[in-house]
């Protein structure tokens, strides 16, 4: 459901200045070129199953250097590109089918929601009325576990290109040996932080065996 994404993607991206535009917004080349020139998050909704060709650069990263800056072609002009820029696209179509060459490009997420999602959502705003700082701390760390994983695949793409441009003995890169000390350290935090998450979870449960929805 794209309320259930649009939502998640404003929670996530809501302090990064997250700008939410539509295909059909008479500037909306102009919002996504401000978002790519100074690195914000980008929101587009209520797309169809065609998607409009100018964003055919942006989804297949077509960055390139020039001058010593990074750009990317969007419409009839280069534009700036900060590597912290995001796009997230969502639909109100319920089962679309998007082309091969589109699917490669995208990383897909199927927000329908199921029985158990529902539950746990009402479950949610239950206790957010009756212990609000239980829900609020759930909330903090499903972001922080959200954003320690970004971390952690950033670092391994890092590693991944450290390792190609490796000359001679690993061993012997400072720079490779402490990316890889740092990512075993996010790792061990995202592996705390899910322990956590599963044990506020359970205490969210037993505080609520009240709650029930009806079938």
């Amino acid at each position: 459901m794209q309320g259930q994404a649009n939502s998640w993607v404003k929670n996530l991206e809501g302090r990064s200045g997250l700008r939410v535009i539509k295909l059909t917004d008479s500037g909306f080349l102009r919002t996504l070129e401000n978002c790519i020139r100074i690195g914000n998050p980008c929101l587009i909704e209520d797309v169809g199953e065609v998607l409009d060709p100018a964003l055919e650069p942006v989804l297949q990263r077509c960055v390139f250097k020039q001058g010593g800056r990074l750009l990317i072609r969007l419409g009839d002009a280069d534009v700036d590109y900060d590597p912290a820029f995001k796009l997230y696209i969502t639909t109100k179509v319920a089962n679309p089918h998007y082309l091969p060459e589109v699917c490669i490009k995208v990383t897909l997420v199927n927000f329908t929601v199921t029985m158990q999602g529902l539950e746990d959502q009402l479950l949610g705003e239950v206790v957010r009325q009756e212990r609000p700082e239980l829900e609020d701390q759930r909330d903090r760390l499903v972001t922080s576990i959200a954003a320690d994983k970004r971390q952690l695949q950033d670092l391994e793409d890092k590693i991944l290109k450290l390792l190609r441009e490796c000359e001679g003995n690993i061993l012997d890169d400072e720079h490779l040996l402490a990316t890889l000390n740092n990512s075993k350290l996010t790792s061990a935090a995202i592996q705390v932080g899910c322990m956590q998450h599963v044990a506020i979870c359970v205490v969210l449960r037993y505080r609520s065996p009240h709650f029930n929805v009806s079938r």
